[in-house]
């Protein structure tokens, strides 16, 4: 495709890439001294109405959005030809699959990356459209104010999201398409893009988008990926939209928590013991049985502001996070909250088959659900059942078995409180863990 040495003021540098539609060209803009990219509709497609229509839309939502996340409309026009155009901003940094290309991104530069996608998701949906066809080479690098910053591009397949219950026609690219965007009529949602996004995360993750079937967690293919980072990407691959997550916004915030956890844990039990309040203290002469379990000589830790504690086993007693954590990493309300993380090695505690029991407690801004609290798909599921919990009834439900090993999780919600017990063997000490629980 052939394009004048001059388009209105800017003046064309050369040829940047070329897609099924449309080709995109460097430009400098002589009067701002800036470069731009300006996309030209292909000739054999500049004269079908719906496809020419679909291009200028384009700009009119990303016009509308106005998000420094995505990539900005300067300008629009018709060459002498009467190909229409846009003027965008320019990424110097290439595409999502140019960067892809050079080989594995660092875990945490994968998950920034991704956080950063689901911001601009999040933006466009709160200007009412869906994009429908988010994929590495959608997502572009900039260099704005010497920082990098990823933008969101391409929104040829972009719909008012008031009228997504009502498509017809599948429009995607393969690999990164929720599972309903492949039924016409089936109806789409903020979700359809949510699963997107979890696609590009674990390709970053991987190098390899998800199987469409049934992939399996990041961590099995690229050392180094945590269990928290596994369940977050795998709820936004859920087949089911009502197991994703409810928003863009939502799975940024879950990987900003795990984002925010220090790689380092610093205190150790005794360095902790020393900060327990007397309240602590006087709850320990209370709780000396726990049903038929003796915990006299279990250690009692709190975090550090005294507003959660609880007793384990000496041997479970390894580390200490006392810090508090952030309900955002389930899916609740992104807040600081008091919560407590105590195991043999904390590092090795999210991980289904590596040894090292432990307990995390902590407080949500709200009542927690059963249907809030992460799942074990390498471990067999228990039946739930009612538990009371510092005063509060709830629901746990027991995971076993996990990944072939002896294994096994509690997560439990009771009223604002969230508990996870890890466990090695077969004897289970639930309940009288959680008989110790302070909040």
């Amino acid at each position: 495709m052939s394009i004048p040495a001059r388009v209105g003021r800017y003046r064309v540098e050369r040829r940047l890439g070329s897609g099924a539609f449309a080709t995109v060209w460097l430009a400098e803009d002589d009067q701002l001294e800036s470069w731009v990219a300006i996309k030209v509709l292909a000739d054999n497609w500049a004269h079908q109405p719906d496809v020419r229509a679909r291009f200028e839309q384009e700009a009119q939502v990303l016009r509308r959005a106005e998000s420094e996340r995505l990539v900005r409309i300067l300008d629009v026009g018709e060459l002498p030809d009467g190909r229409p155009y846009q003027v965008m901003t320019y990424a110097g940094g290439g595409t999502l699959a140019q960067r892809l290309a050079k080989g594995p991104m660092p875990v945490r530069e994968a998950l920034g990356t991704a956080v950063a996608i689901a911001r601009a998701t999040e933006d466009l949906h709160e200007s009412g459209v869906l994009h429908r066809d988010l994929k590495p080479s959608n997502v572009l690098i900039a260099t704005i104010r010497g920082s990098e910053r990823v933008l969101v591009a391409d929104l040829g397949l972009a719909k008012a999201i008031a009228y997504a219950s009502g498509f017809t026609v599948v429009a995607g690219t393969p690999g990164y398409m929720a599972p309903e965007q492949s039924r016409p009529g089936g109806g789409l949602d903020v979700r359809a893009d949510v699963y997107a996004v979890g696609a590009l995360t674990y390709e970053m993750l991987t190098r390899q988008p998800p199987s469409a079937t049934k992939p399996v967690e990041p961590s099995r293919l690229r050392p180094g990926v945590s269990r928290a980072v596994d369940r977050i990407v795998m709820r936004a691959l859920a087949a089911e939209r009502d197991r994703r997550w409810p928003s863009a916004a939502a799975f940024a915030d879950a990987l900003d928590a795990v984002l925010a956890t220090p790689r380092q844990h610093r205190n150790r039990i005794g360095q902790a013991v020393g900060r327990l309040t007397g309240t602590v203290l006087a709850l320990a002469c209370l709780a000396l049985t726990a049903g038929s379990v003796h915990t006299e000589r279990w250690v009692w830790v709190s975090d550090a502001s005294g507003a959660v504690s609880l007793a384990v086993p000496p041997a479970w007693a390894g580390q200490l996070k006392d810090a508090g954590w952030n309900p955002a990493a389930v899916g609740l309300p992104a807040a600081q909250q008091p919560g407590l993380s105590v195991a043999q090695d904390i590092n090795l505690w999210g991980t289904e088959d590596s040894a090292g029991p432990g307990v995390f407690a902590g407080t949500a801004p709200r009542e927690i659900e059963a249907t809030d609290l992460p799942v074990h798909p390498r471990c067999a599921r228990q039946p739930g059942r009612t538990v009371t919990v510092n005063g509060s009834t709830g629901r746990a439900t027991r995971y076993t078995g996990c990944a072939g090993t002896s294994i096994s999780y509690s997560e439990v919600a009771a009223g604002r409180l969230y508990v996870q017990i890890k466990q090695i063997g077969d004897e289970d000490l639930t309940d009288a863990i959680l008989r110790t629980v302070h909040a």
